[in-house]
């Protein structure tokens, strides 16, 4: 018997600097309600009804670091299930973004941005699960990689991705 699969639609956007060895982190510690508080993070959110995934990715770099996208690429896409405290299902397409106008803003309403070098990006306090797919998005594969990464009362349990 199949079942609807509904997921949450949303992007995750790695800005990096022109000389392609930082990466813009947000560093979310303004509120404390906030699910992901005290964790690192790339830009992102929820896609709206009336747009694609791209316009999504560009209007929340731009909310949230107030610069204007150039260049992206997409670099792959994330199935999580049970994910978070509510247990929700998301999907997420991960960019990378190349080129961008502007300086960005120094903070956003999760907290401060900060250029991260991309070689200690693993050693910021990460979503357990992102050091999974992370990798994946700084490596030299050209390949868009597409991943399934489950959880259970917060923790991943699973990972698996193909790239074709």
């Amino acid at each position: 018997m199949s079942v609807n699969y509904c997921p949450i639609m949303s992007t995750l956007g790695y800005v990096l600097s022109p000389d392609r060895q930082n990466v813009l982190m947000t560093h979310r510690i303004s509120r404390k309600s906030d699910e992901q508080f005290g964790k690192y993070n790339g830009l992102g959110g929820h896609m709206l009804s009336n747009e694609d995934i791209a316009t999504c990715m560009i209007r929340e770099i731009k909310e949230e670091a107030n610069i204007d996208v150039t260049q992206m690429t997409l670099r792959g896409t994330v199935n999580w299930t049970s994910f978070g405290p509510h247990a929700e299902n998301w999907i997420a397409f991960i960019f990378l973004i190349t080129a961008f106008n502007g300086t960005p803003t120094p903070k956003s309403e999760e907290g401060p941005l900060s250029w991260i070098p991309v070689k200690d990006v693993m050693s910021l306090n990460l979503y357990e699960g992102d050091r999974y797919f992370m990798p994946l998005v700084f490596d030299d594969d050209p390949r868009p990689f597409h991943a399934y990464l489950p959880y259970d009362n917060e923790k991943p349990i699973g990972w698996s991705f193909v790239r074709l």
